[in-house]
């Protein structure tokens, strides 16, 4: 297929428009659209309206679909007879700012230095977002039409669970059109990731899965003077260290049985990609605050922390927490944890092995409370998928360097609600860094990787037609 896009034609509307992009950026960032905190309900809603009208404002098919929580945007442009469909994936919604003293400026009034706007919502997920809608923008400026048809599903409740986005998939609100027939696409597109590092974009072809848990043990009915009763009844402080204790061994191996069955290891172009990072395991310590890395022995640190599967506790509790001592044996303890899960790992296997393993290592006396997350799996793409070629030469012309490849060890669980129950298949191309602060103070996303987004995003849609219709 003839390579579509009249780049002086391009060029000219995006450097004549690049203020405005900017600006109406700003305009957006000035809402406070925090989806975890009823007191900002009003100010999501306005979120969600401004966003909508952007997509009416370009002559795109709009819905505003009222959820059990916030709503959902939904905006299509035509279809294009034999082209691809593309499902463009984002979020509206943004975390609370706190701990508000420790940013430089305040969190919804956009702040440019260094050439970086700081923000709430400037990278995760706003500013990524909308550069997919500047691009649809700027092929109907400059062509009149698209080279394929661009659908948009933005929720507003990333942030706090998405309940609303989850009750759509099911089919709970559109009772006129199947979810599965509006939402049908042949890739989905989600910029709410990093690039590797600055200057050097990345396509990230896999994500790890998560499971959630929570173990609350129960021993005497109150807190026990240590001195009367201690050695005569299990202390379900004890009880809880040492079955947390059984669980990972001094190699990084978590030990429950069948756990890692189902593990596919890294092929070799994988391995040979991951080398030519030039990951600097010093760096990569110095920058998390530690003396030396920890992890399964016999896998490198990127391999570890991108395609292995992990045990995490991220909180412990039993006892006196005061100031001094309180000599008691205490009546509860505990704890909260995470693992973290690769393509091929069945969340309900693994939650069901770490029950039972618990539940052989609940000593008598003690009275066990296991309570888990749904969970969910990981995901990969493979690397000779033409979306993923296709990605990568769009991003070579919109930053002038081809991408590297790379995994993510967090998770996004749309990206298998989406593989599992509509057969589609997600490129995961981010725009800002690492080191942009996300869910934390001073938040920021550098403005020339956003007008670059904006371009690749323009070439993303020149590419991907030319692989044509997938049904």
């Amino acid at each position: 297929m003839q390579d579509k896009i009249p780049r002086p034609e391009f060029d000219i509307y995006l450097s004549e428009n690049r203020n405005r992009f900017e600006m109406e950026l700003f305009e957006w960032l000035r809402i406070p659209s925090i989806g975890t905190d009823s007191a900002y309900d009003n100010d999501v809603r306005k979120a969600a309206d401004w966003l909508a009208g952007k997509f009416r404002g370009l002559d795109l098919q709009t819905e505003v679909i009222e959820t059990c929580g916030h709503p959902l945007v939904y905006a299509e442009s035509p279809c294009v007879p034999g082209a691809s469909t593309i499902l463009v994936y984002g979020h509206y919604d943004v975390q609370p700012p706190d701990p508000i003293e420790l940013w430089q400026t305040p969190p919804f009034e956009p702040s440019v230095r260094d050439g970086k706007v700081f923000a709430r919502g400037a990278t995760d997920n706003k500013g990524q977002m909308i550069t997919h809608l500047f691009s649809v923008e700027t092929w109907l400026g400059t062509q009149g039409s698209l080279p394929v048809q661009v659908k948009f599903l933005i929720e507003g409740e990333e942030e706090s669970g998405g309940a609303g986005l989850a009750a759509f998939l099911r089919g709970e609100y559109d009772k006129q059109t199947p979810v599965g027939e509006k939402i049908k696409a042949d890739i989905a597109v989600i910029s709410d990731c990093s690039q590797y590092a600055p200057g050097q974009p990345a396509i990230t072809y896999g994500l790890r899965g998560v499971i959630g848990f929570q173990v609350n043990l129960t021993g005497p009915d109150r807190d026990l003077h240590s001195g009367l009763f201690g050695g005569t009844v299990m202390n379900p402080a004890i009880a809880l260290c040492n079955m947390m204790a059984a669980m990972i061994d001094d190699q990084g191996r978590v030990q429950v049985p069948g756990f890692y069955d189902d593990v596919q290891g890294l092929n070799q172009r994988e391995i040979r990609q991951f080398t030519a990072l030039a990951f600097q395991e010093s760096e990569y310590a110095s920058e998390v605050g530690v003396s030396a890395l920890a992890g399964e022995t016999g896998f490198s640190t990127l391999e570890r922390r991108w395609a292995r599967p992990t045990f995490d506790i991220h909180g412990l509790w039993s006892g006196y927490q005061g100031e001094g001592t309180k000599a008691i044996l205490p009546a509860t303890a505990g704890v909260k944890f995470s693992c973290r899960l690769v393509p091929n790992q069945d969340p309900q296997k693994i939650k069901a092995d770490i029950k039972r393993m618990f539940e052989d290592l609940c000593p008598p006396g003690i009275e066990m409370e296991f309570v888990t997350s749904p969970g969910s799996p990981g995901f990969v793409l493979s690397l000779d998928s033409p979306f993923i070629e296709a990605a990568a030469r769009a991003i070579e012309k919109g930053f002038n360097t081809p991408p590297v490849f790379v995994r993510s060890g967090g998770s996004i669980p749309i990206i298998n609600s989406l593989a599992i129950n509509f057969g589609i298949d997600t490129l995961l191309l981010g725009w800002g860094q690492d080191d942009d602060n996300l869910h934390s103070p001073n938040e920021k996303f550098s403005l020339q990787d956003f007008h670059r987004g904006i371009k690749t995003s323009c070439c993303l849609w020149n590419e991907i037609a030319k692989i044509g219709r997938r049904d």
